[in-house]
């Protein structure tokens, strides 16, 4: 009986028992709540394939899908003072770096890049969400002047995707004084006559809204991204009143002139391609390879000469 109970049993359990799957291998979209399977969401750009819901996608995951073949070199960035404050809340401000360096694995929430898109040599710059909400400090303030005096010295437009819950409040006025000195980086931008393209991605708030984040050639969104300075909780508090459907949403804005395109991230790489090309005043890029004319096949050529058959053939 112990034969049984001790190996037979658990041998016979262990069969029909359930696996366990790995729970790094779903994602639960947060608008419909499909199930979705890591790997097509991640050949999909992290786009829902049931609601086209866009969620959250690094800057290394977006940077590889809009260079050619995914390869890009990074820019470096002056690292700033680090806690110049010296802030604490309830924990130290230089602790919070490194718990988010950690969960991130990048320096900081701004990436500065160079490569070809589409052929095109670009400088593109992009916040990182997941790294203390993307906030402005000094070293996103760095970056953007980077970006800029590398696009001003190689002669190549910037194309910069905006993602921040506004400024951060651990440097307090220091991440306040980003505001001017970005709006300097883009002036610098428009004095040697490149192009600056701005994508708003999902959110972009406060002081960001209120600087670099806006001052775009053109200014693109992707769908459903909410775009602000204050958010509408705190305007509803604020003048008590309900605010339209959608407001201050991507589609809202550019019914009201704040944009010019709202585009699918899927479909964002050939836009920008085109819209490059047409700023820097480039032929337009060829859509399909086409065989060179020596290289018709010799049926092809033999039936193109012939004479059009008669009546009696």
């Amino acid at each position: 009986m112990n034969w049984i109970s001790n190996y037979v049993r658990p041998k016979i359990n262990s069969l029909f028992s359930r696996r366990e799957v790995p729970e790094n291998l779903w994602s639960k979209c947060g608008e419909c709540g499909t199930m979705l399977f890591h790997r097509d969401l991640a050949e999909n750009l992290q786009v829902c394939t049931n609601c086209n819901h866009h969620m959250a996608i690094s800057p290394r995951e977006r940077f590889r899908a809009l260079f050619d073949g995914g390869t890009f070199t990074e820019v470096p960035v002056a690292a700033p003072k680090p806690d110049p404050l010296g802030f604490r809340d309830q924990k130290r401000y230089p602790e919070r770096l490194r718990m988010a360096q950690r969960q991130t694995g990048e320096k900081e929430a701004m990436l500065v890049v160079e490569g070809e898109i589409g052929e095109v040599p670009a400088i593109a710059v992009a916040q990182d969400f997941a790294f203390m909400a993307g906030s402005m400090g000094m070293y996103v303030g760095n970056a953007i002047l980077a970006g800029a005096r590398r696009a001003v010295e190689l002669e190549r437009p910037l194309i910069l995707f905006a993602a921040a819950g506004g400024a951060r409040m651990q440097e307090g006025i220091l991440s306040l004084m980003q505001m001017p000195r970005t709006t300097v980086a883009v002036e610098m931008l428009k004095e040697a006559n490149l192009p600056y393209i701005v994508v708003l991605t999902h959110p972009t708030t406060g002081g960001v809204t209120a600087s670099y984040a806006m001052l775009g050639d053109i200014q693109i969104a992707e769908p459903g991204a909410l775009i602000c300075f204050a958010g509408p909780r705190v305007i509803e508090q604020t003048i008590r009143e309900k605010l339209p459907e959608g407001f201050q949403r991507a589609e809202y804005l550019l019914e009201h002139g704040m944009l010019d395109r709202v585009t699918d991230r899927r479909k964002l790489r050939d836009e920008l391609v085109c819209l490059l090309r047409m700023l820097l005043k480039m032929p337009s890029k060829v859509q399909g390879d086409l065989p060179p004319p020596g290289d018709v096949l010799v049926s092809d050529a033999s039936s193109a000469t012939r004479p059009p058959p008669t009546a009696a053939e």
